[in-house]
């Protein structure tokens, strides 16, 4: 753990969005200039390397705090994120991140959950919680067991009889490495060739989604420049199990389903509905390796909002 600030260079970013394969126009260290009324005035942080940086923070708090014997014990395979997003992180921009003591409950299950937040630049950037769970929090109803094999569907076509666009990625341990590094996570916590140690983190395989998300808008001929989108919030639940298996050119079959826009489901204190996936993370035999809800919003539609207060 650190009190420590971290500061994001750009290459941090090129290195996240490379391994990852996120072409988001917000990240490109040149295409950004490209976005209509960008406010952000200049390429800004994943994400989803947010979400690794927490990770590993966690799990050296957890250390620190005994905690995994806990988890281990109570078998609390599920790791859960809830994470707003409030504001972007630059480059060059100290963040700093704050995890609240761990609270553990025992009704009606137990639970190990932790306040975080991050702030950068004097403003709240991040805020949201970790649980460790029995169960996954987040989209635990989806029955996903009477699936066809997805593995003799075509990548990036929709799923026979269901309303999920496939995206069919392949683990590489050297992209998870520069995922970890570009997140000041440690990658030697996670890997040794010498001792043939390979062990996955849990949020990057979920990193794969946003990808998914931008293939799947390229192909409906989406407008990613006069239109673009930017993320409000990820709920995610991934099987720690799952996560201690996977290996070097695993499968990795990736479900999007997009959500009915609604008047009912909005952002916060304003009237801009959300746009709504979900997504899931299949291995080879349709063991579901995480589930995800991720919001996002019209960038013009908040700027509007804002021009009005």
């Amino acid at each position: 753990m650190s009190n420590e600030p971290f500061t994001f260079e750009q290459i941090h970013i090129e290195v996240a969005r490379n391994a990852s394969d996120d072409f988001n126009l917000f990240h490109d260290k040149h295409k950004w200039l490209q976005i209509t009324h960008n406010p952000f005035k200049g390429p800004i942080v994943l994400g989803y390397q947010l979400n690794t940086l927490i990770e590993y923070q966690m799990r050296l708090y957890r250390e620190a705090h005994h905690e995994n014997k806990v988890i281990a014990e109570n078998n609390l395979r599920f790791s859960n994120y809830q994470i707003t997003f409030v504001n972007a992180v630059r480059p060059r921009i100290p963040v700093f991140l704050d995890i609240k003591k761990t609270l553990i409950n025992t009704i009606p299950n137990l639970t190990l959950a932790n306040r975080i937040s991050m702030k950068s630049d004097g403003k709240t950037v991040l805020l949201g919680f970790k649980k460790e769970t029995q169960v996954p929090l987040f989209l635990a109803d989806t029955r996903l067991d009477n699936l066809p094999d997805l593995n003799e569907i075509p990548d990036r076509t929709t799923v026979p009889g269901t309303d999920y666009f496939l995206k069919r990625k392949y683990l590489n341990n050297g992209s998870v490495k520069n995922f970890l590094s570009g997140s000041f996570a440690e990658q030697s916590d996670y890997f040794d060739e010498l001792t043939q140690v390979a062990n996955y983190p849990e949020v990057f395989p979920c990193s794969l989604t946003s990808g998914a998300l931008l293939e799947k808008a390229q192909l409906e001929n989406h407008d990613f420049k006069l239109n673009p989108m930017v993320y409000t919030s990820h709920e995610i639940s991934v099987d720690r199990q799952y996560v201690g298996q996977l290996k070097n050119n695993d499968t990795l079959n990736i479900l999007v389903k997009q959500l009915p826009e609604s008047r009912g489901k909005t952002l916060n204190q304003t009237n801009i509905q959300l746009r709504s996936y979900n997504c899931y993370g299949l291995l080879e035999n349709n063991d579901v390796l995480f589930r995800i809800t991720m919001n996002l919003v019209p960038l013009k539609e908040i700027l509007k909002n804002l021009a009005q207060k």
